[in-house]
């Protein structure tokens, strides 16, 4: 049974529990170039931040749970009588029990074999799939990671390697990155598609030319900056957490039909491109709009709003220039706009104006 004082306007409250830990590594064992072993752990260098739902009968906290089933008599397997089958043809399989995959398996891999050193240049990004830190196994290790650490730095050079993990055997680079080595896993130069084949126009590459290549190239210049990736966040998980904070608060969540994109109308390339530069060093100038739309998200996620009724100055009224539709939504909630449900993102900028220069009865 659940307590009732853990059901809130159609969500659950769960109790929040803290769990501290150290990193673990994923896989142990020994990276290898030439006759040198080090002894090294592998980390994980990123994590998985997409928000995970479990998923309930509606209106009860009844979780929901996948079955297997034989889709043919309708009855629930037991794990133990399922076997695999890979598909030769339409309709026809080979049946193959785990006891047979097990005897061709590689087995545990204990080392990273470096085989081949390349210029980084060389590999195209698309190889790549997953990051892991390695870092030495104990204190005698560190002498020789730190060797070939700064080694590889200096030679600007990758390592190539091979290794199994979990089962599965994987390419993989070792590159130097500041203070450690990065482990990279690849993909096999069979599971990358060619583009020929996948898709139905392929652009020539003569495609660019002339005062049209140079005003691209201009739109690109102008858009360059230093790599911060600071600078970028998974806006819509935030908005999701919001939704989930504001739920878990009891308040009610109002919703509405997204405002419909206008279609896009290009004739003349040229314009476009000149357009696109022109916005591009605008918003690179001071107080640009693309700060400012960071800079008021922000202050609307973080601070109250402290007009005191009466005051209509304009130092008090936020900047709406830059907001999404739902920002300004979120805004004229907090001016109590009437009707703010069916208003169009124009309408929304238009009324909350109005709120904010209209004075305030004492």
């Amino acid at each position: 049974m659940f307590p009732l004082d853990g059901w809130r306007r159609g969500v659950w409250v769960w109790p929040s529990v803290e769990v501290v830990g150290v990193a673990r590594a994923v896989w142990s064992g020994a990276l290898s170039f030439g006759l040198v072993n080090v002894p090294v752990g592998l980390f994980a260098a990123t994590q998985d931040q997409t928000i995970h739902f479990h998923q309930f009968q509606k209106d009860t906290t009844d979780r929901i749970r996948n079955k297997r089933v034989n889709e043919r008599t309708g009855r629930e397997v037991d794990f133990d009588d399922i076997v695999k089958g890979y598909e030769v043809s339409d309709g026809h399989y080979v049946m193959v029990t785990p006891e047979e995959l097990e005897q061709v398996e590689p087995g545990r891999s204990r080392t990273i074999e470096i085989t081949d050193f390349v210029a980084a240049a060389e590999i195209d990004p698309l190889f790549y799939e997953h990051s892991y830190y390695l870092a030495p196994d104990g204190e005698t290790a560190s002498k020789p990671y730190g060797l070939l650490l700064a080694a590889m730095e200096k030679a600007e050079r990758i390592g190539i390697a091979t290794f199994v993990m979990r089962g599965k055997q994987y390419l993989a680079a070792v590159r130097p990155a500041d203070r450690v080595l990065v482990l990279e896993t690849m993909f096999f130069a069979d599971e990358v598609r060619d583009p020929a084949e996948e898709l139905e126009t392929v652009p020539k590459r003569a495609a660019g030319k002339g005062r049209d290549l140079e005003m691209a190239v201009s739109l690109i210049e102008a858009l360059t900056t230093g790599w911060d990736p600071s600078n970028y966040s998974d806006t819509y998980r935030d908005r999701v957490l919001q939704l989930i904070d504001a739920k878990k608060a009891g308040q009610l969540i109002e919703t509405e039909e997204p405002e419909p994109e206008a279609a896009a109308s290009v004739t003349d390339l040229m314009e476009v491109l000149r357009r696109s530069v022109e916005k591009a060093r605008q918003r690179r100038r001071p107080g640009n709009a693309h700060q400012a739309t960071r800079l008021g998200t922000r202050a609307a996620d973080q601070q109250p709003n402290h007009r005191s009724a009466g005051t209509t100055g304009k130092d008090d009224q936020e900047p709406l220039e830059g907001k999404t539709k739902q920002e300004l939504y979120e805004l004229a909630q907090r001016l109590d706009v009437a009707g703010r449900s069916s208003m169009t993102r124009q309408q929304l900028a238009a009324a909350i104006d109005d709120a904010q220069t209209k004075p305030k009865a004492s």
